[in-house]
């Protein structure tokens, strides 16, 4: 299986945000031991950089949690075909459409976000963090 997580679940693992850890720390469990295939798209990882930066305050440390996260996720380019399918998109939301787009492209299989009402009219499957682990995590 083929994944694209959403930045708010990379987020909320390693911002240890109390009320999505669990989930997320599942989701990195499966990730880690090969359940199945995780990717984040570049977008994403300028955001977790940026995120990450003003939590931490230290540039080496974002450094080294982005490298940890390149070793889980292999990353997906963003393509102008995506930008502009994204621009005629059912989704209200351009960056949600354009998680969408890049998805589809790739031939992934879903997206794990906990933005779930805003893709309501995606073309792809939508997981919650919680949904994934409960459907995948027996």
């Amino acid at each position: 299986m083929k994944v694209l997580v959403d930045t708010c679940v990379i987020i909320d693992l390693l911002q240890k945000r109390t009320t999505f850890f669990n989930d997320a720390y599942t989701i990195f469990l499966g990730i880690a031991n090969y359940r199945f295939e995780a990717f984040i798209t570049a977008k994403s990882v300028a955001d977790i950089y940026y995120l990450m930066h003003h939590f931490f305050h230290d540039i080496g440390k974002t450094r080294k949690e982005l490298d940890k996260l390149f070793k889980l996720f292999k990353v997906l380019d963003t393509t102008e075909l995506d930008c502009k399918k994204a621009l005629h998109s059912a989704l209200s939301d351009y960056e949600d459409a354009l998680m969408v787009e890049t998805a589809l492209r790739c031939k992934l299989d879903c997206i794990v976000t906990r933005n779930t009402k805003d893709y309501s009219k995606a073309l792809i499957q939508i997981y919650s963090p919680k949904e994934f682990v409960q459907n995948f995590f027996p």
